[in-house]
């Protein structure tokens, strides 16, 4: 069966692309879970309201040699007016400060350039 790597949801076979997210599906015996999502390993450092916001820092981060992941609160399944989900860009606890200051780095150039 194959398996979305960024949502981890299951599909029938003969869909190769996530509806949700829009990544390419992979086979589930090649598919590895990431660690546990426990308190424990992972720390918030961001949070917005966009989607596209949080991927594009986890992008950054990412090829900044730090891991990141992305925990979208969103349900696509429910429309109702305005849009209250919470997007949160989470890190390993012994990154959070290499984050925070990448993070702070590229706020700050996005800023200058708007200038």
């Amino acid at each position: 069966m194959p398996v979305c790597p960024n949502c981890e949801y299951e599909y029938v076979e003969g869909v190769t692309i996530c509806p949700d997210c829009g990544k390419s599906l992979v086979d589930e015996k090649y598919f590895v879970k990431p660690e546990e999502w426990t308190e424990e390993n992972w720390e918030v450092v961001y949070t917005s309201g966009q989607e596209y916001e949080i991927q594009m820092l986890r992008d950054n981060l990412e090829g900044a040699g730090i891991t990141a992941a992305m925990l979208s609160q969103k349900d696509r399944n429910f429309p109702a007016p305005g849009d209250f989900s919470v997007v949160k860009l989470l890190v390993h606890k012994e990154d959070v400060q290499g984050a925070l200051n990448f993070i702070e780095q590229i706020k700050n150039q996005s800023t200058d350039e708007e200038e």
